[in-house]
């Protein structure tokens, strides 16, 4: 069978984008977005792809020329939806490491206009230990810093080279924090204030809020697709048909990104909380309040759970009696909100990986869950029964003092699993899950301000609890899922 290479090829337009990171999220959602757009006539340009970390490879990308296929299927409008698009919008992929002087050279590209990131929760974090000199810096605002330095200089500070920035991490404001990370950096570096004015004044740092299941490679049915699709496709990118992204800036870009125009479900706007409200605290609130606990409980994707009864009524009651009432929206519309989130978790074809919710669980837990928690606690005076299990069962997923090639293993029924997050969070599970009597752990891990933001000791009944829940998901897992929902209904 030929590569997808070897039918499809692609014609090279201005690179318009750099991306930060080559994710499947990433390639089926923005770069198929492009390409879309691309196609309708309405944007022409290209994208060139920035690895920002040292782990994993450009291979695959390099074999078949950057050209994939995004397969999308599901429901719409209650219908059976199949759709496969080649997309030829990566123009090329850079390491930032092992391609350093490439990576930097994009950023004298006249045609340059945006940046995409998506480095994860945890990946817009200033880190005063960064270094100017290193090549590249280690966090992403530090290479995102030192590229617009670059930039500046080579267009000797032009008001028109400023750059739009994208950042689709999930985290509140990614936009305004990220703008405030790279001013930091911008300061502690010793850049000037012209190259500080310049970040000002002509760069738009917008937040924005993305909304599409990704499932990436189909490892067990990758052949099965290739024989439809008639070639052979190691890129190929599965995903749900549904896809929003809102876009929240000061000055109107829509004349500059026009993916609206293309049919593409983009929103401008001057304020996107609402929408990100609604989608962090119910669909991403859903995922990591259930995925963990499920996958000690024997199950591996997301469509494993929604047929599970006992996992299924702890999502519903989870999202209709904890998450629902805190969003700041007519409750019909909060509801309709979560039915259809569940219909989209309920699409046979999407095969999620528990495992690959999972990752970065911890700032995910405090981006999604904390928010919802602290205001049904401060409604009530009382904890969040369900939101404080799944604090238990992060713990009990986490458990591990076995670090290795930068991750942690944990065993369930007695086969090892990945446990991917920051080296900090890592190192503390690390040295401490399975050492320290659990009430005690419990009390340690709640009080990490560092991972909170806040000390959860504070909340009455909350660290108890935990001891509670935690002792018994390792024990048996669904036993303990059981109980609580026995709970709740006493």
């Amino acid at each position: 069978m030929k590569k997808i290479n070897e039918i499809y090829t692609r014609i090279e337009r201005p690179i318009k984008v750099v991306q930060f990171g080559e994710g499947n999220f990433l390639r089926a959602f923005v770069d198929y977005m492009i390409d879309v757009a691309n196609e309708k006539g309405v944007f022409n340009g290209d994208v060139a792809i920035v690895k920002p970390i040292p782990f994993g490879s450009l291979n695959r990308f390099h074999e078949q020329n950057n050209l994939y296929t995004v397969s999308m299927r599901g429901k719409m409008n209650g219908k059976k939806y199949e759709e496969n698009r080649v997309v030829t919008s990566v123009q090329k992929v850079v390491d930032s490491g092992e391609e350093y002087g490439d990576f930097m050279a994009l950023s004298h590209l006249d045609s340059l206009r945006f940046v995409v990131s998506n480095t994860t929760e945890a990946g817009i974090v200033y880190d005063p230990e960064d270094r100017f000199e290193a090549e590249p810096p280690k966090s992403y605002p530090g290479k995102l810093t030192k590229f617009l330095y670059e930039r500046f200089r080579h267009f000797n500070g032009a008001a028109d080279k400023g750059l739009i920035l994208l950042p689709v991490e999930l985290i509140e404001n990614n936009g305004g924090k990220l703008k405030e990370c790279v001013l930091k950096l911008a300061d502690q570096w010793k850049l000037g204030a012209e190259f500080t004015a310049w970040v000002k004044e002509n760069n738009i740092f917008c937040s924005t809020l993305v909304d599409r299941i990704v499932t990436g490679y189909p490892k067990a049915e990758a052949e099965k697709l290739w024989e439809q699709l008639g070639y052979e496709d190691d890129l190929l990118d599965t995903c749900e048909p549904f896809a929003l992204w809102v876009i929240e800036s000061e000055k109107d870009i829509s004349a500059e990104f026009p993916l609206d125009k293309a049919g593409m479900h983009v929103v401008f706007t001057k304020d996107q909380r609402p929408f990100r409200e609604r989608k962090v605290r119910i669909l991403n609130g859903a995922h990591t309040a259930t995925v963990l606990a499920s996958y000690l409980m024997g199950k591996n994707i997301v469509l494993d759970c929604m047929e599970d009864s006992l996992i299924r009524s702890y999502m519903d009651t989870i999202v209709m009696k904890e998450i629902v009432p805190t969003v700041k929206l007519p409750r019909e519309e909060a509801v309709a909100f979560a039915n259809s989130v569940f219909e989209r978790y309920e699409n046979p074809f999407v095969k999620h990986e528990l495992l690959s919710i999972a990752l970065n669980s911890v700032s995910k837990w405090k981006a999604r869950i904390l928010p919802t928690f602290r205001d049904v606690y401060q409604a009530t005076g009382k904890i969040p029964r369900l939101l404080t299990f799944s604090f238990a069962a992060l713990a009990a997923f986490y458990t591990s003092d076995n670090l290795k090639d930068g991750m942690l293993e944990g065993t369930r029924d007695g086969q090892p699993y990945p446990i991917r997050d920051d080296k900090a969070v890592l190192d503390f599970f690390a040295a401490n899950s399975k050492s320290l009597p659990t009430r005690e752990f419990a009390q340690l891990l709640a009080g990490k301000k560092e991972f909170w933001g806040e000390d959860l000791n504070q909340y009455k009944d909350f660290t108890d609890t935990v001891a509670k829940d935690l002792e018994r998901l390792k024990k048996d897992p669904i036993s303990a899922m059981a109980s609580v929902m026995d709970e709740i209904k006493e």
